[in-house]
């Protein structure tokens, strides 16, 4: 019984975690921890089993948070979110109801706030938990709280993404992409790029990345046409799976390394406007190089 009272609650608490955390390996150790914690409690004194878990995983994702916080300032080059990928875990899986509703740009426009910010905002906005709850779970005082979640708000903003498009169009625009950035054709990509246009790519230090944020069409595209020239005159064009990334257009590849990397792309009037490249493969380790094969074949 008390198994299955933590099951029920599994999804919404992994998917907290990996909100708070970006990361989602850390959102399941996260959730473990919890759930050896709820098999220690007694269950007499817990009224309400959701907002008992709910404040044990927030504070607990606080404690983390702030180590990473340590940890991302000498991070090697951008850091981005261990990238959620659309088919590949188990339907029934966190991992795969997270995996369309997450933007990168928005995970990033969260990594901007304070580990409290975050939390204040997380779960009353997302979570509709009531700012009384949020107060005790964050241990500060209503007021704070609520001051909090405004100041998350505020910085959040430029985070949202703004235009819907469409999936055929995005579609379309993510395979011309893939085909001019493979064969080194500079004309050809820059025409898919949006005037600001901004490349992040995460090696974390492991794996050769860009370790400055790029910008623009000229600096993007030909970065990403001297990287592609490169490959493709020795190895040809690379296996390719094309997927939903965070909820976001993008591709899987094998490189000239034989390790995985993962493209996702915000799309706005048509044109590509962000580009979020992950290379480290601390950050890959649940996409392997036969399930890339398999959509590539």
């Amino acid at each position: 019984m008390r198994a299955q009272i933590f099951e029920t609650h599994r999804k919404y608490l992994t998917g907290l975690a990996y909100r708070m955390l970006g990361s989602y390996a850390e959102a399941e150790d996260v959730v473990q921890d919890v759930y050896l914690r709820w098999h220690r409690t007694d269950q007499r004194e817990v009224v309400e089993p959701r907002a008992f878990l709910t404040r044990v995983t927030s504070r607990l994702c606080l404690d983390v948070l702030k180590s990473a916080r340590r940890r991302r300032e000498t991070y090697v080059g951008p850091w981005l979110p261990e990238p959620l990928i659309e088919g590949l875990v188990d339907e029934s899986s966190p991992a795969e109801e997270l995996a369309g509703d997450l933007s990168v740009a928005m995970m990033l426009a969260l990594e901007r706030l304070s580990p409290l910010e975050r939390a204040a905002f997380l779960l009353h906005d997302i979570f509709e938990m009531g700012f009384p709850a949020v107060a005790e779970t964050i241990g500060r005082s209503e007021e704070s709280a609520r001051q909090l979640a405004s100041r998350a708000r505020r910085n959040l903003r430029s985070g949202r993404p703004r235009y819907k498009v469409e999936a055929a169009e995005e579609g379309a625009i993510t395979r011309a992409f893939h085909e001019a950035a493979s064969r080194g054709d500079l004309a050809g990509l820059s025409k898919l790029l949006g005037d600001n246009v901004v490349l992040q790519s995460d090696g974390g230090g492991n794996r050769t990345a860009a370790v400055k944020i790029l910008s623009g069409i000229t600096q993007v595209a030909k970065f990403l046409t001297g990287y592609g020239l490169k490959t493709f005159a020795s190895h040809g064009v690379m296996p390719v799976r094309f997927t939903r990334i965070n909820g976001m257009p993008g591709f899987a590849t094998i490189e000239a390394d034989g390790l995985p990397q993962t493209m996702s792309f915000e799309i706005t009037d048509g044109k590509v406007t962000g580009i979020y490249v992950v290379r480290n493969p601390e950050k890959l380790k649940h996409i392997t190089a036969e399930w890339i094969r398999d959509d590539a074949k």
